[in-house]
């Protein structure tokens, strides 16, 4: 039996089994509604559930707190539908043309960026077109069901291979391959485009670019493809790290600013070392876009890194700078290992 979902205020609405997720239904039905993890530990899929009721898989509390709860707040990604549902998703859109796929790929290069940052190229097959959104990941399709997931770091136009950026994971399975024993010519396999990571190119206001880590890698993605499709909107890219290697990309990201005008480039560290000799911006990464920008009504934050960080700039930016509910896009990693955890 299905039922039926109705996603205000968009009024979209769709068909939903009780034994799919709602953000399974969704993508079936060809709508991007934000979403991240899809495993309940990121929180981007929250919606307010207005009307119906759903039976909840295993979650984060972090990601659906009990305040959360008690306000009507589920998760996408962790709820099935029990009877007729009435949601509210900020940004909900159709997804137009572009299929998601499961496709072979080959291993074409392997770069060490960082001593814990491996650069993963992969070639397409010639034989299949692959088109994605700059911004949006792939799930590495491994053994016994088991994916990993990693954003895409190159723009889609004329896209022959999808770049990675690769942090090792103690006790990850799939990162210790790629740091240790994978080679060129492996044939890998994924399936994709997944996520609601991408521009909205309808807006013409000023875009706050936010990075933690290697969450510079879907970033890279979006700039890239701004430089090609000519958007001269104002862009000003933070990128935090804890240390200088930690911003492995930075010559690039600084090159950004005179390939695109508008576009200014802010590294910000959190635990520099003397070794480092650091004289740039410190501290929390969001704190410096706060310092910037103390009033941030207007514009739109393109955030992609650890989930904590993630948060704490989404509430800041509202609560406190004036950023819009709806102009906050989000893309939060979450690392998976091969323990029980």
């Amino acid at each position: 039996m299905s039922y039926q979902v109705t996603f205000q205020p968009s009024g979209h609405t769709i068909s939903a089994e009780p034994d799919q997720s709602v953000l399974e239904s969704a993508i079936q039905a060809g709508l991007l509604v934000p979403y991240g993890c899809r495993d309940g530990a990121c929180g981007a899929c929250k919606a307010t559930l207005n009307a119906g009721h759903v039976m909840l898989d295993q979650f984060s509390p972090t990601a659906l707190t009990p305040d959360d709860i008690a306000a009507g707040m589920t998760l996408l990604c962790r709820a099935h539908p029990t009877g007729d549902l009435v949601l509210t998703v900020r940004n909900v859109q159709r997804a137009g043309d572009i299929p998601i796929k499961k496709l072979p790929c080959r291993v074409q290069r392997l770069q060490r960026l960082a001593p814990d940052v491996m650069r993963l190229e992969v070639k397409l097959p010639a034989s299949e077109q692959f088109r994605f959104l700059a911004g949006q990941y792939v799930d590495f399709l491994l053994s016994g069901g088991r994916r990993r997931s990693f954003s895409i770091a190159n723009r889609p136009e004329g896209a022959v291979t999808l770049e990675f950026h690769i942090r090792r994971i103690d006790g990850g399975e799939f990162t210790g391959h790629v740091f240790n024993s994978m080679k060129e010519k492996e044939i890998l396999r994924f399936e994709g485009p997944l996520g609601s990571f991408f521009l909205r190119e309808d807006s013409q206001a000023p875009i706050i670019l936010l990075a933690g880590g290697t969450g510079f890698a879907p970033i890279k993605g979006l700039v890239e493809h701004a430089i090609e499709a000519g958007i001269t909107r104002p862009m000003t890219l933070y990128w935090g790290a804890r240390n200088r290697a930690g911003l492995y990309l930075a010559d690039l990201a600084e090159s950004w600013t005179r390939a695109l005008p508008g576009f200014k480039f802010v590294p910000v560290l959190s635990d520099s070392s003397e070794e480092d000799a650091w004289t740039g911006r410190t501290g929390m990464v969001h704190h410096a876009v706060m310092a910037d920008f103390p009033d941030l009504s207007g514009h739109q934050v393109y955030a992609c890194g650890a989930p904590p960080m993630i948060d704490a700039a989404r509430q800041d930016f509202q609560t406190r700078c004036g950023l819009a509910d709806d102009a906050f896009f989000a893309d939060a990693f979450t690392y998976s290992t091969d323990s029980p955890a």
